[in-house]
């Protein structure tokens, strides 16, 4: 196929356990995007075929629209990956093709039917009767399937072409009282897309009066601009063009679409500016920076199991207290979202500057459980590792505070491993309670995992990660590994312990003193 793309999406993934499922939900709200709804398994299953293959680097997906057929190409930095393979169901064509330092690894699928067909069924139930209910219940599906905001105009111009018009351009506004720019465009004729972009740039296709649909003219197209209004808020422009009038029926179709699209648009453009915020303030309770320690091989594991817009509970920190001592912490707040997030700041500032006014690790804990009982209705109670780190000659000198915290454990190079740690009340709940610290030695090559219990209770059944020891079990198999290779250890074998992703959030710090 040596013609251009009419349409192009694309995304940037990380490498990892959840490269794969991201890129199927990329596919999935791409098929969505072009109204291929028909092609969807099939899109996922190459999608993911092609994605195994290359998930140990940093990898893009593009997907791209020919008309007759849609390409997905997966684009990486020439590494080695061994013998490319197929996808593991019937495609048009596949193969690898390279690009300056890149490697393309791409499929090519046939799309059933064409627009001819779709513009003479829409004709023949037209003539059948009124069925502009199903036509607009589809339509908010579609829409309902997506809350990223720049995925929305692209459904609006799928839905409504060649439907409703043989072309679509969807205008949208950064703010209510910014310009509009063209955010995607349409044609049922791919061939012409280029040509109309280019007039649609020296015509200004906004109405006099933003509330309410308008007509025009543009070259042999008569021109429908519908305003996409939500709750009063004008968020831009859907332009329909065909050769002959837009009848009443028509223009009724377009403004009920209209209406769920501005909708649609306004909760994934909310949806993105509250996903973006609590992602801003989950780094902001995370450690800016991890400092080198003299004689600490450290690793960690964070994954909060949230929504996008929901801010975890688990929080972890390493940091210096002073010229010859670290602390680190690893703790869950009872709860998540912004509650929750306001007991993990307190915690982790708390810390941090009692611990460079030279409290001990006990003192600081006292603390903190006071300063959270001082919040009130606000509290929420709070489980938390506490621990300071001086390097000595024979290794690494630890005094630890497990308050509520899962227990941690110590890892022997010979294999043994065991709990080093007292359990003790957790914070925000008792206010007379006294700390004591538990000295700990690692010696050169011993290993100390902590975790939230996002790691001891994932459940498979009725049954818990670490019940008879499980967790232990787990880590004596890491005898040898660096502190991040044993923390990928303890992630994977929480992931490969039950079937269903995990409902809690999961932190893991592992310290290792080299």
């Amino acid at each position: 196929m040596t013609a251009p793309p009419h349409a192009v999406l694309a995304a940037t993934f990380a490498p990892g356990e959840t490269a794969v499922p991201a890129a199927i939900r990329f596919t999935r709200e791409v098929m969505t995007a072009w109204a291929v709804g028909g092609m969807l398994h099939i899109a996922e299953q190459v999608a993911g075929d092609l994605t195994e293959q290359v998930i140990y680097e940093p990898f893009e997906v593009i997907w791209k629209h020919f008309g007759g057929a849609i390409q997905v190409e997966l684009r990486q930095r020439n590494t080695s990956h061994g013998d490319p393979k197929a996808p593991s169901v019937g495609v048009e064509e596949w193969g690898i093709t390279y690009s300056g330092d890149s490697r393309v690894h791409w499929a090519r699928l046939t799309l059933p039917g064409s627009v001819d067909s779709v513009v003479s069924e829409w004709q023949e139930e037209t003539s059948r009767g009124p069925h502009w209910l199903g036509f607009l219940a589809d339509a908010s599906d579609l829409l309902a399937g997506t809350l990223n905001p720049d995925m929305v105009p692209a459904i609006i111009a799928q839905i409504v072409v060649p439907r409703l018009a043989n072309w679509c351009a969807v205008y949208t506004a950064d703010t209510v009282s910014g310009p509009l720019r063209l955010a995607y465009l349409w044609h049922a004729d791919e061939a012409r897309i280029d040509g109309l972009r280019h007039e649609l740039a020296e015509v200004d296709v906004s109405p006099a009066d933003h509330q309410v649909t308008s007509s025009m003219h543009l070259s042999d197209s008569q021109v429908l601009a519908v305003p996409l209004i939500a709750r009063g808020r004008g968020l831009g422009l859907m332009c329909l063009g065909r050769s002959d009038r837009f009848g009443d029926d028509v223009i009724q179709f377009a403004e009920d679409i209209a209406r769920r699209a501005a909708l649609a648009m306004d909760n994934a453009r909310l949806y993105a500016q509250q996903a973006a915020a609590n992602r801003a303030l989950q780094r902001s309770l995370l450690p800016p920076n991890e400092p080198e320690v003299p004689g600490l091989d450290y690793g960690v594991v964070y994954d909060p199991a949230g929504e996008a817009n929901e801010v975890g509970g688990d929080f972890y920190d390493l940091f210096k207290a002073s010229d010859d001592s670290w602390r680190f912490a690893i703790g869950d707040v009872c709860g998540t979202g912004p509650e929750a997030a306001a007991v993990t700041g307190l915690a982790r500032h708390t810390l941090r500057l009692l611990a460079r006014e030279g409290y001990g690790v006990a003192a600081v804990l006292g603390r903190l459980n006071q300063a959270i009982l001082e919040e009130g209705e606000r509290a929420r109670f709070l489980t938390l590792l506490h621990g300071d780190i001086t390097p000595v000659e024979t290794g690494l000198e630890l005094r630890l505070v497990s308050a509520g915290h899962p227990e941690a454990l110590r890892l022997k190079p010979s294999g043994v491993v065991e709990a080093v740690t007292t359990p003790q009340s957790l914070l925000g709940v008792f206010p007379e309670v006294v700390f004591e610290s538990d000295t700990v030695h690692l010696d050169h090559g011993d290993v100390l995992l902590a975790v939230t219990d996002g790691v001891t209770e994932r459940r498979s059944g009725s049954r818990l990660l670490d019940d008879d020891g499980g967790l232990a079990k787990l880590l004596a198999e890491c005898v040898g590994l660096s502190a991040r290779a044993v923390a990928e250890r303890i992630r994977r074998g929480v992931a490969d312990y039950a079937p269903e992703p995990s409902a809690d959030d999961l932190a893991i710090v592992v310290l290792r003193a080299r």
